[in-house]
């Protein structure tokens, strides 16, 4: 494997094992660009380090105990997928949902792109549906039949 592309996938496990996992943000400026684009599966577009962590501490508000567990890393050029699954405990308000103490799984993807061996964006996609029917909510009445 060339060792451009180890080190990325090295620098996605520390993001969330480290700087997710352990909400250790001391190192974000050794993963994330200072400009870093991060559109999060529980939210909009978050911008800069503290746009990522005013996103994380959003997420960590809801589920104190958040973990992401990567599952799959597939890398290529400058870009790192991960296949992931998502486990926490509901504590806090999340979509207007009053905690309900569930514990939750879900799984969703992620792709990074690296720019100066940092990641410069973040695209992740969770399923927000299994997460939302784990946690009992009602879905939006929009007409569509599932």
């Amino acid at each position: 494997m060339n060792q451009i592309i180890a080190d990325q996938k090295k620098t996605v496990r520390r993001f969330y094992e480290e700087l997710w996992n352990s909400w250790n943000y001391a190192i974000i400026g050794e993963i994330l660009t200072s400009d870093v684009a991060f559109h999060g599966s529980l939210g909009a577009e978050n911008n800069g380090h503290q746009g990522f962590i005013d996103y994380a501490e959003m997420v960590r508000a809801a589920f104190p105990d958040f973990t992401n567990s990567i599952e799959v890393l597939i890398a290529e050029g400058d870009k790192v997928a991960a296949c992931l699954t998502y486990r926490g405990t509901h504590l806090g308000e999340i979509f207007d949902i009053e905690p309900t103490g569930r514990a939750i799984r879900y799984i969703g993807t992620a792709i990074f792109v690296f720019r100066d061996n940092l990641i410069s964006n973040a695209w992740v996609l969770g399923d927000r549906l299994e997460l939302l029917q784990q946690l009992s909510a009602r879905l939006p009445d929009d007409g569509v039949e599932l």
